[in-house]
């Protein structure tokens, strides 16, 4: 049986369910597509940063698949088009692929499913549960973060799964490498994609430098490498699997010791699962300005173009605020907390639809992931997972906690020249 393997947010050899599926094939194909370019809220294509970590980390599964064998045939077009040709060429007998959140990804999934004549198998995907390990129907999910935790945190999760041994020869198709990117990491926060990098990373944090030790009290620093874990970005590509994540976490209680940071670490894996699940339950509703079971009442927002454009290019009357935007921009990173505190100034400050500035997320996060970026983002506008109906951060007592002496806003250049509160258009308006 010849097979075709769509790698999405697996970019990994280690524990990868769905590629370990495929070894007992006659032939396989690894194919990677390009993600579409879909407008959306102003914003549109993917920033730099991200393009930069997304082709290293194709380009490092393109190493370790030619270690034993493999390939992957990397492309553009969107799947529903793409991978029923290469079937067809090719003479594909079933097509795997992993399980992935998201309005847009479950339309193509099924769009596929309906333009193929062969099996399309879904493997487990980039969570610490599987489906059918979650301790509730999916219908029957919790609303909200704390009774989904005191539910699912005393599961056993499974142990990862080894690198194969080997895997079936690819057909004679011509692959390409991985072009590089333009950009180059930035030097305030150098990580590299590819899953060897993610678990050095992961490896460093825990065993070497013992910093999860002190987790709970440096995650909320806002330059990367000072205090955060910075393995989102391979969770999110894959590149590193939760579930390697939770094994490292618990050999260390195991061999060292266990503590509140320790625990915190395991705290935001299931953040992360909670919002993997939520979803896919809620679907499109992710993306609705008031999703269903979000709060009764929604704040008065708009859409001010240069207000957005301010907030996104870091020139707003927040100097804080600045800098987190520029250090995104650039970086493409920002810390837990200064995601935090840049939503609640877009959201309540600026009084903006909070979809815009998710999009903007979207667009130069290096961690993106479709069911954090939006849930976190519904989380801080109140039409959410938060019981207490959103967030509104004081700036200024943020910037007092978190930057005291100033270090980071002139750092990234956050204090800018301030502009009057209206400006007028051709016919003389006041826009505000």
């Amino acid at each position: 049986m010849r097979k075709l393997y769509w790698f999405q947010n697996d970019l990994r050899l280690q524990d990868n369910p769905g590629l370990l599926a495929q070894q007992d094939a006659e032939g396989l194909l690894l194919v990677y597509l390009w993600p579409v370019n879909r407008p959306w809220c102003n914003t549109t294509g993917m920033g730099n940063q991200r393009e930069r970590f997304l082709r290293e980390s194709l380009q490092a599964l393109q190493a370790s698949l030619a270690s034993l064998g493999q390939n992957l045939l990397v492309l553009e077009g969107s799947p529903e088009l793409v991978i029923p040709d290469l079937v067809r060429d090719y003479r594909i007998d079933a097509v795997g692929t992993s399980a992935t959140p998201g309005y847009y990804e479950r339309k193509t999934l099924n769009l596929l499913r309906s333009r193929l004549d062969i099996p399309m198998n879904v493997y487990a995907g980039n969570t610490l549960l599987t489906r059918d390990e979650l301790p509730f129907a999916l219908g029957e999910l919790p609303g909200q973060f704390t009774p989904f935790k005191k539910t699912v945190e005393q599961l056993e999760i499974t142990a990862p799964r080894p690198v194969p041994d080997t895997l079936p020869r690819p057909p004679s198709v011509r692959f390409h490498r991985v072009p590089d990117a333009t950009a180059q990491p930035h030097t305030a926060l150098a990580v590299r994609g590819g899953s060897q990098n993610g678990r050095r990373r992961l490896r460093q944090f825990v065993f070497e430098e013992k910093a999860i030790l002190n987790y709970k009290q440096t995650r909320n620093c806002l330059d990367g490498l000072s205090g955060s874990t910075t393995l989102s970005p391979w969770l999110a590509n894959g590149a590193l699997s939760a579930r390697e994540v939770a094994a490292a976490l618990g050999e260390f209680e195991i061999t060292h010791t266990s503590n509140e940071s320790t625990y915190w670490l395991l705290f935001e894996l299931l953040w992360r699962e909670f919002f993997h699940w939520r979803a896919v339950h809620d679907d499109v509703s992710l993306f609705e300005l008031r999703p269903t079971g979000g709060q009764k009442k929604l704040r008065n927002c708009t859409f001010e173009p240069r207000g957005f454009a301010r907030w996104c290019s870091g020139d707003t009357d927040y100097p804080l605020v600045n800098a987190l935007m520029r250090q995104l921009v650039a970086t493409g990173w920002m810390s837990n907390r200064g995601r935090q505190i840049a939503a609640s100034c877009l959201i309540n400050e600026l009084g903006m639809d909070w979809r815009h500035g998710a999009a903007f997320f979207e667009k130069h996060l290096l961690d993106y992931d479709v069911a954090s970026n939006y849930g976190n983002w519904q989380y801080i506008a109140g039409v959410g997972a938060d019981p207490r109906g959103g967030r509104h951060f004081n700036l200024d007592k943020q910037a007092s906690e978190h930057d005291p002496e100033g270090i980071f806003v002139e750092k990234w250049e956050g204090k800018q020249p301030s502009q009057p509160e209206f400006v007028t258009d051709a016919a003389d308006w006041p826009l505000p």
